[in-house]
């Protein structure tokens, strides 16, 4: 149903990691605008800057629209994480650029792959394979971590 309004940023993600700690708006001074924190999420693939996007800049819903949204449709209970769905800057009303040409780069594996695609016919960048890290951070205007980093190494399950 939330896809059908065009709206489908809860029921279509799947379960994920979270970082160490909560960060309430007022931890974050006037980074927190709008009802959106205006700072960079830190996105490094295998130890190389894969994503340097704005949080804040292009996000389509800020926080207090989805939560209301989230409210209607289920109980809201202490502790509940609202996601606000992939990290993503456009650049001249386009797609964005890797951060090694100079963009704000990606939050997202699968939306650089459509990205390629859409522009060349072909997606370049390969899925995550077995011994790729991934990390997830970000600083305030100081450099301080904000919540902590999320890193993640994919490996092989084995019983």
């Amino acid at each position: 149903p939330e896809l059908a309004k065009g709206f489908g940023f809860f029921q279509s993600k799947p379960s994920s990691a979270f970082s160490p700690v909560a960060v309430t708006p007022d931890e974050l001074g006037d980074a927190w605008d709008g009802g959106k924190v205006s700072l960079p999420l830190l996105a490094d693939l295998n130890g190389k800057p894969f994503g340097r996007a704005n949080a804040g800049i292009d996000m389509t819903f800020d926080f207090p629209a989805l939560i209301v949204h989230a409210a209607r449709t289920r109980p809201l209970a202490a502790g509940t994480i609202i996601g606000s769905g992939t990290v993503s800057n456009k650049l001249d009303g386009g797609p964005g650029k890797p951060v090694s040409a100079g963009g704000a780069g990606y939050s997202c594996i699968a939306e650089l792959r459509m990205i390629e695609t859409i522009v060349s016919g072909e997606s370049k960048t390969p899925f995550l394979r077995f011994g790729d890290t991934v990390r997830i951070e970000m600083k305030d205007k100081a450099g301080h971590s904000i919540f902590g980093a999320i890193e993640q190494k994919v490996e092989k399950y084995e019983r």
